[in-house]
Formats: structure tokens, C-alpha cells, sequence
């Protein structure tokens, strides 16, 4: 059975109401992404530190975060700490039920105007979700940012840049069903507020990133190097053992599920692996096969795994598939003698619903990374 790591937090619904005259508004709706507007923050010198929203009641702050909750469960419980977190550094949290029946969206597009008309500026985690981009059409905010939302940061610069639709890599066909063709007039216009202003223009664009990204002219690059991590987190305790990083690629239909078991059981007998950190979108039944064919124990984080691993304790060594903590977990373990692994994905593991654009796509994740270890598929199957 996956062992669960819990801690109770408080029931849905708003803490705090945003502050007359809010500075910065960021959206958020996964833990990843709220942990980088974080770590965005620190960067900006915002909130007031541990503790600060606690004594002698709320504390003044230019950030109020809006969480548009979604329906996974292991999701809002990420988020729901990631909240506690961004509350003790003294930034107003605002938790929108944005999902929640037929009539949601329209409760939480009209309760968000007034804050959207008043914000100066505006950060967001997913340039391509739909939610956001209806949200972009309704503010006059003059200055965006966008922080990572994982290695999903690199394939919206890369169409940026070439002034295409906003569209996630691993979605499979022309993405032109009849949801796409009523929604396309707010991605346009969401296209258009993220595509910075020409030289002299009032509106600005900045980009947040950890990512190896070559951004198109007039986007403003500030580097995330996961300060606010290893400040308030660690040095972690480190194992002897090594630990493996699941992936949600076959829950999205890239990669077959018994090649990736496949991979799993060879790269732990072979790296001496006895964790396995799943996904949060990983499915019960693939982590129960899993645990029960390679011997692994299965851990779901409560946090995203750059703070779980920088706690501690964590493995000498981290082995993962293509994804972001490639490039997010050598920058949060800085310092602490754990390497980071890459392993790569082997066209005959896509599935035949994989978007042409999959293999390439992970190629770049993988190719891009910097201080990992590369493990080519060949040379895995060799030393299993």
C-alpha cells in the first residue's frame, strides 16, 4: 500500500480578504506553481518573513495569492499546505472553490473583477490554462509575470516567440474541437497581454524561471534559484539509498505503462533505489503494481518535492524521467552532495496516442539539464 504523508489543514474557503488597493495579484492552481510565485516573492522582497501574518493580526502585504482549486485531491492537499506556507511569509491567501459545479466559474470570474481591475500587476503559473486567460482579458494590469509551472514554462516561450497558439505539448491533435473554437477569442486576447508591448510600449512582460528558456525580445528573464527554499528549508539529512522520481507521463498517454514499470524495477536494481516519490497525478492502481513488483515504498509527498527533499532525509542519489525537478532539485540541493539523476525516455515507450511532438519535447527536458547525470536508455538497459 502507497504510505501517505499527511497533515491536516484547515477547510476550504477564503483567509484573508485582499486588501483595498492590492499591488500584485498572482494566480495559482498547482503547489508548484505557488511555491514559485514564493520564491518570486522572496526575489521581489515581498511578504515579511516566517510568523509575520500571526502577531497582532493580519499583516500589511502587496501580494494576495488566488488559488483556483482543483479537483484532485492529492492537489488541494499540496496546495492547502503550499497556502500555510505562503501565509506565514505574510501574504494574503484567497481560495477560490473555482471548480465547483456548473455555476463556479461564473461566482469566481465576478467575486475576482473588482481585485483584477484594481492590481497593478499580475503573476500567473499556467499561461495555457483557460481559466487564467479568461482571467488575463479582465484586468488592466500593465506589468505580468510568469513563473514556472515546470518544464511547461519552456514550450510557452518557445511559442511565444514564434507567435503560435498557446498549446500544451503533450495534447494530441489540432486542438481545434468546438470548446477550443468558442474559448479561441480569450486565448487570443490572453496571447496578446503576455506578448510584451514594443520598445517604449506601457506593458511589460517578465518571465521567472529556472528553465534553460531563450526568450523572445522585450521579456524580462529574472533567474529562479530557489533562494527562499534553502533558506527557510534544510540542509537535509542524506541516505545511503537512492531514490526514484515518478512521472505522470502515462496518466497523460505519452508513455506505456508496462515499459514504464519496466523501467522503474531496472533502474532501482540497479541504483540500489528503495523510495519512489510519486507524482501527484500518478494513479492508485499503477502505484499499487509499482510497489508490489519492484519492492519500492511508495511515498506522496504532501509538498513539492524540492521541499520535501531539501527537509530531508533524501536519498545520496535522485534518479528521475524526464521532468522538471531535472532542473529544479540541482539548484534546491545545492550544496549538499546529492546528485541528480536523468533517464531517458526511449521512443519505443510512447504510446501511439503521444503527440509528434512528445520524443522532441522530452529530448530538450532532458538535454537541457545542467549538473544532472544523463543515463541513455542503452546504457540502462546494459548495466540491468
Amino acid at each position: 500500500m502507497p504510505r501517505q504523508r499527511h497533515r491536516t489543514a484547515p477547510a476550504g474557503g477564503q483567509s484573508g480578504a485582499a486588501a483595498p488597493g492590492t499591488g500584485t495579484l498572482a494566480f495559482v492552481e498547482s503547489p508548484v506553481q505557488l511555491l514559485n510565485v514564493l520564491e518570486w516573492a522572496h526575489s521581489a522582497d515581498l511578504g515579511h518573513g516566517p510568523g509575520s501574518a500571526g502577531r497582532g493580526g493580519p499583516a500589511p502585504t502587496s501580494l494576495t495569492v488566488v488559488v483556483l482549486s482543483p479537483h484532485d485531491p492529492m492537489t488541494r492537499g499540496q496546495l492547502r499546505r503550499m497556502a500555510e506556507l505562503a501565509r506565514d511569509e505574510g501574504h494574503t491567501v484567497r481560495w477560490e472553490e473555482a471548480r465547483g459545479g456548473p455555476t463556479a466559474p461564473m461566482r469566481t470570474v465576478g467575486g475576482l473583477t473588482p481585485l483584477l481591475r484594481r492590481a497593478r500587476r499580475i503573476v500567473i503559473g499556467d499561461p495555457f490554462s483557460r481559466y487564467v486567460q479568461l482571467l488575463l482579458t479582465l484586468t488592466r494590469a500593465r506589468d505580468l509575470v510568469v513563473v514556472d509551472d515546470g518544464t511547461a514554462t519552456m514550450e510557452f516561450i518557445s511559442q511565444l516567440a514564434r507567435g503560435e497558439r498557446l498549446v500544451r505539448w503533450h495534447r494530441h491533435g489540432s486542438g481545434r474541437g468546438a470548446r477550443d473554437l468558442v474559448f479561441a477569442p480569450f486565448s487570443a486576447t490572453a496571447r496578446r497581454r503576455l506578448t510584451p508591448a514594443p520598445e517604449g510600449g506601457r506593458r511589460t512582460v517578465g518571465l521567472f524561471s529556472s528553465m534553460p528558456v531563450d526568450a523572445p525580445p522585450g521579456v524580462r528573464v529574472t533567474t529562479n534559484d530557489f533562494a527562499w527554499t534553502r533558506t527557510r528549508f534544510g540542509p537535509p539529512r542524506v541516505m545511503g539509498a537512492a531514490d526514484i522520481v515518478g512521472t505522470s507521463l502515462v496518466e497523460t498517454g505519452v508513455v506505456d505503462a508496462d515499459r514504464y514499470r519496466d523501467a522503474v524495477l531496472t533502474l532501482a536494481r540497479t541504483h540500489g533505489a528503495t523510495r519512489y516519490f510519486a507524482h501527484r497525478r500518478e494513479s492508485t492502481e499503477k502505484l499499487h503494481r509499482l510497489a508490489a513488483e519492484t519492492g519500492l515504498e511508495i511515498v506522496r509527498p504532501d509538498l513539492p518535492l524540492e521541499l520535501i527533499a531539501r527537509r530531508g532525509p533524501i536519498g545520496r542519489l535522485i534518479v528521475s524521467f524526464p521532468s522538471t525537478v531535472v532542473h529544479t532539485l540541482p539548484l534546491a540541493l545545492l550544496g549538499t552532495g546529492v546528485r541528480v539523476a536523468v533517464c531517458d525516455i526511449d521512443p519505443q515507450w510512447l504510446t501511439a496516442h503521444a503527440s509528434p511532438r512528445a520524443q522532441g519535447f522530452l529530448d530538450g527536458v532532458t538535454g537541457t539539464a545542467r549538473d544532472v547525470q544523463r543515463l541513455p536508455f542503452t546504457q540502462r538497459m546494459a548495466a540491468g
